[in-house]
């Protein structure tokens, strides 16, 4: 019963707070897929090495790379995923938003 009782709290907050969520989550993907793609693909760190340069509060997004593509996804779990890709002659840019 009490998790119950957690589980809709927690579900109330997140909708009470949907908006701010997203758009946090929306900006910490961006920056961390074009920040990481930087580190990878220009300056060739190591993506876990890329990993420690997400700025204080960024904990909850993880990275992914691609090699074949030169390209680093940022995911904020359930809520926001962006793309950046290594282009020559423009270094890293982030994916078209669709939103």
């Amino acid at each position: 019963m009490t998790m119950v009782v957690v589980l809709i709290v927690f579900a109330g907050l997140f909708l009470w707070f949907r908006a701010p969520i997203s758009g946090y989550a929306q900006v910490s993907t961006a920056y961390a897929a074009r920040v990481a793609c930087s580190c990878r693909f220009v300056a060739g760190r190591t993506l876990e090495d890329c990993a420690k340069d997400k700025l204080a509060g960024m904990e909850l997004v993880s990275l992914s790379d691609d090699k074949e593509e030169r390209s680093v996804t940022a995911r904020f779990l359930l809520v926001a995923s962006d793309t950046a890709r290594m282009r020559d002659g423009y270094g890293c840019v982030l994916d078209r938003w669709e939103r």
